[in-house]
């Protein structure tokens, strides 16, 4: 029901981004909220999660510094400093997923990744695609495994996936298989030794009823995971997804559950008679930056899953889901509080 992110990085990329952290990938003061230019890391007691020095925002900010723009690379910037995921790619899962952990690494950080190649994915809409079947899946998640190894992971696992399963936008016939590869990957990932695993929820406007998102949970191998994520790729507000995120914990065994926050500065736009209001809404805002400092001891972190400036699809004016928007992504900053 909303788009994503299928940036896939290219290997040039994850090499280059190895080797800027190098040096602790910290090229500016830690935390600093100066000048823009190529961002360092965010204190570990607020966010120990890895901010790209590469990513797409950052270039944005150097971009318009070249041109002059002084203005909108500040504005820009309030997005490059932050710690955002990275969504693994199709074509070199293995290489990407160690060059982001190993810059992560190499930063005292820990990568935040997001897996997002199930068969069958969005129901054919503007994020369609994934892996073929079941064995292709596997041997992508296998590769993604292989490039985390043993250095620390935070990871969003297949967003759409469930809340997809329990809307019945996903044929019957896929959905066994879907389940199976779901528990599969968590169990997988658990087994490796520094890596937290977060199943997809959807968002209380979606899937309204926690209770039906309970059994689904539970089926894909919540038991073994760190909990649950909401609102990805979505605009509610972080309080109604708080007050849902704790009704469902309390169905799953107390589960810890992760909120993006990247885009719901505003909340969500107004439902009006558009049935894509959720897709490159106008009048959105940046929400509450990345933190495990959250005041609930069942909220385990606000995080930026999507990535705030990169199109929920071919709506509105947007370029394809995934694209980089700069004109959007100074929207967003420029609406935050």
């Amino acid at each position: 029901m909303y788009g994503k992110t299928r940036r896939a990085a290219v290997g040039a990329l994850v090499v280059l981004l190895a080797g800027c952290s190098a040096n602790g990938g910290d090229s500016g003061k830690e935390g600093s909220d100066g000048a823009p230019g190529r961002p360092g890391q965010r204190p570990k007691s607020v966010a120990p999660y890895w901010v790209n020095p590469d990513s797409r925002a950052a270039r944005q900010v150097l971009a318009y510094d070249k041109e002059g723009r002084a203005a909108d690379a500040r504005t820009v910037d309030r997005i490059a400093r932050q710690p955002v995921a990275e969504w693994i790619g199709v074509d070199d899962p293995q290489g990407e997923a160690r060059g982001f952990t190993e810059a992560a690494a190499k930063a005292d950080r820990e990568a935040l990744l997001v897996l997002y190649d199930i068969p069958h994915r969005d129901c054919g809409r503007y994020s369609k695609g994934g892996a073929a079947d079941g064995n292709a899946y596997r041997a992508w998640l296998d590769g993604v495994l292989k490039g985390i190894g043993d250095r620390a992971a935070t990871v969003v696992l297949e967003p759409d996936a469930l809340p997809h399963l329990v809307d019945r936008c996903t044929p019957q016939q896929f959905q066994e298989e879907r389940y199976a590869l779901l528990t599969e990957a968590v169990g997988k990932l658990k087994a490796l030794p520094h890596t937290k695993v977060y199943l997809d929820a959807g968002n209380p406007h979606w899937i309204k009823d926690p209770r039906a998102m309970a059994e689904p949970l539970r089926r894909a191998g919540i038991d073994r995971a760190d909990g649950f994520a909401l609102n990805i790729s979505n605009y509610q507000t972080t309080e109604e997804n708080a007050a849902y995120g704790k009704k469902l914990s309390g169905l799953v065994g107390g589960k810890h559950f992760v909120i993006d926050t990247s885009r719901n500065g505003n909340g969500p736009a107004p439902g009006g008679d558009d049935p894509e209001n959720w897709c490159n809404p106008p009048g959105r805002a940046l929400g509450t930056p990345p933190t495990t400092r959250t005041g609930d001891p069942l909220i385990a972190a606000y995080l930026w899953i999507k990535r705030p400036g990169e199109s929920d699809g071919t709506c509105k004016g947007g370029p394809n889901a995934g694209a980089w928007w700069p004109a959007y992504a100074l929207k967003l900053a420029r609406g935050a509080k």
